[in-house]
C-alpha cells in the first residue's frame, strides 16, 4: 500500500484542506506513513501572508526534502498560488501545484495510476474542469472531498467561507485565493453533522473573510444594503445539530457583528461569547494607508454593542505594529484603543514588507529600534490586558475542553483562555473531555481551575 504525508502551514483555512487532502488520500485507498518511514507522496501545504510564514513554508519543504529524497513532493496553498518568484530550484521530485481544482485533480489521478507529472518546479495544470461545492463555479469530477473527521485535533475547523478581492495594502492573499466563494448551508450543515458524530465537541467556523459569507465579494461597498446576517443565519441553523457542545467563529471585521448575529449568539448558549475582531491599528490614518474597510469609531460601536448584549464576552483582537507611516501618535491611539477595549487577547504582528503587496514600496519605514521598542509595549499589554480580563472569574465554575492530557490536563473555556487542572484520579478525564472547575487562580498564560473529578 502506498503511504502520504501532509505537512500543513498557516491559518484555519490551510489546515482544513491539509485535512481535505488527508481524506482524499486515505478514500483511495493510501495510508499515512508512520514513524521514520519514507512516505511516497509528501504534501507540503503552504502559507505566505507573511514574508516570514513564507520563509517558514520555504524551510519546510527543504526539510523534507533532505528526510524523504526518495518521495515525490506536492507544495500546494498559498505560496504557489502567489507566483511571485520565491520557489525555484527545489529539485526534480518537487511539484507546485497553484490552485485548489488543480490539487484536487492531480491527487486524485496519482492515487488512482501514479502516472508521471509534468517538469518539476513548474506549476501543474492538470487540464480538467473542476466541480465545486461552491457557488460559481464549471462542473466536473474533481473534488477535494468534504471532512468526516479533524484527526490529532479537538477543535474542528470547518471552512465555510475562501477567497478575498478587499485588497488590504499589506496582504497577499487577493493574490492567492482571489475568488470569493460560499459553501452552501445545506452542505456546511451536512459536513458540521458529520464532524459531531466523529466525535467534535467544538467546531470552529472558518474562512478567509467569513463575514463576507454569501457574497461574491467582500468589498461592502458592492453589497445591496451594505449588511449581510447569511453567516448568522448559517449559525443558527448550525447551533440546533444535537451533540455540537460549541460553535466557535474565526476573524470578523467590527462591522460584520450586525444586530442579526448578535441575537444569534444570545438566543443559543453553544454559540461562544467570543469574538475575534481583527483591529490591525487604533489610528484611522493608519487603517486608511491599510485600506481597511472600517474606522475606529465603528470598532468602538461594535464593541459597546457587544458588551450590551452578551454577558461578559471574550474580544481578542490582531494588530499589526509598525506599518509605514505609523506616528508615536498613531501608537499611542493603538494602545489607548486596546486598553479602552479591555482585549482578552492580542496578537501583536510586527510590519514586515509583503512581497507583491503596496504596502511593500510604501515610503516613512518605522525604525527598527521602534519596531522593537513599540511591539514590546503592545506584547507586555497584551499580558496585563488578559490578567485584567480573567480576573473577573476567579471562584466561578467554567466548562473546560481538555486538549492536553499530561501530568496537567489544559483546555480552553468557553470565552477561549487556557485553564490548567491537575488530575486528581488517573484516566478521570481524557483529552475532548468537557470538565466544570473551579477557577482559583491566575496566571500569566491562563488561569489554574479545580475540578470533582
Amino acid at each position: 500500500m502506498r503511504t502520504f504525508s501532509i505537512h500543513t502551514l498557516g491559518c484555519k483555512v490551510n489546515q482544513y484542506e491539509g485535512q481535505q487532502i488527508r481524506e482524499l488520500l486515505e478514500h483511495r485507498g493510501l495510508r499515512q506513513a508512520e514513524g521514520p518511514q519514507e512516505p511516497d507522496l509528501l504534501v507540503v501545504h503552504t502559507c505566505c501572508v507573511t514574508h516570514t510564514a513564507s520563509a517558514k513554508s520555504r524551510q519546510c519543504i527543504r526539510k523534507v526534502l533532505k528526510q524523504s529524497p526518495q518521495s515525490l513532493v506536492l507544495v500546494s496553498g498559498c505560496l504557489p498560488a502567489a507566483q511571485i518568484g520565491e520557489l525555484s530550484g527545489l529539485g526534480e521530485n518537487v511539484h507546485l501545484v497553484d490552485n485548489q481544482s488543480d490539487l484536487a485533480a492531480t491527487l486524485t489521478l496519482w492515487a488512482e495510476s501514479n502516472p508521471s507529472l509534468p517538469c518539476p518546479n513548474t506549476p501543474i495544470k492538470a487540464n480538467y474542469a473542476h466541480k465545486s461545492k461552491y457557488k460559481n463555479e464549471p462542473e466536473s469530477e474533481y473534488e477535494l472531498p468534504l471532512l468526516t473527521s479533524f484527526k490529532e485535533q479537538t477543535r474542528a475547523f470547518l471552512k465555510v467561507q475562501d477567497g478575498c478581492d478587499g485588497y488590504c495594502s499589506y496582504c497577499i492573499v487577493p493574490k492567492t485565493r482571489p475568488v470569493v466563494r460560499s459553501k452552501p448551508a445545506e452542505t456546511a450543515l451536512v459536513e458540521a453533522q458529520a464532524l459531531v458524530k466523529s466525535g467534535h465537541k467544538e467546531i470552529v467556523v472558518s474562512g478567509v473573510f467569513l463575514g463576507a459569507y454569501g457574497r461574491k465579494s467582500v468589498r461592502r461597498k458592492s453589497w445591496p444594503d451594505r449588511c449581510n446576517d447569511k453567516l448568522a443565519d448559517l449559525l443558527d441553523r448550525m447551533a440546533q445539530i444535537p451533540g455540537l457542545a460549541r460553535i466557535r467563529l474565526s476573524s470578523l471585521e467590527p462591522v460584520d457583528v450586525t444586530d442579526r448575529l448578535l441575537d444569534t449568539l444570545c438566543r443559543h448558549r453553544n454559540i461562544m461569547p467570543h469574538l475575534h475582531l481583527a483591529l490591525q491599528s487604533g489610528s484611522d490614518a493608519v487603517l486608511k494607508r491599510m485600506g481597511r474597510q472600517y474606522r475606529v469609531d465603528e470598532f468602538k460601536r461594535t464593541v459597546d454593542s457587544i458588551k450590551t448584549r452578551l454577558d461578559r464576552p471574550a474580544i481578542t483582537t490582531d494588530i499589526i505594529v509598525a506599518f509605514p507611516g505609523e506616528t508615536d501618535a498613531d501608537f499611542e491611539q493603538t494602545v489607548l484603543m486596546a486598553k479602552s477595549v479591555g482585549f482578552a487577547k492580542m496578537h501583536v504582528f510586527t510590519f514586515s514588507p509583503r512581497r507583491g503587496t503596496p504596502a511593500a514600496s510604501m515610503q516613512d519605514i518605522v525604525e527598527k529600534t521602534v519596531m522593537k521598542t513599540r511591539s514590546q509595549i503592545l506584547r507586555d499589554l497584551d499580558i496585563e490586558l488578559g490578567r485584567q480580563y480573567r480576573r473577573q472569574f476567579l471562584g466561578e465554575t467554567a466548562e473546560i475542553l481538555i486538549e492536553k492530557d499530561t501530568q496537567w490536563l489544559c483546555g480552553r473555556t468557553e470565552r477561549y483562555f487556557r485553564v490548567y487542572l491537575k488530575k486528581n484520579k488517573p484516566n478521570a478525564m481524557k483529552d475532548n473531555g468537557l470538565v466544570r472547575a473551579t477557577l482559583v487562580e491566575n496566571h500569566e498564560d491562563g488561569m489554574l481551575g479545580v475540578s470533582a473529578c
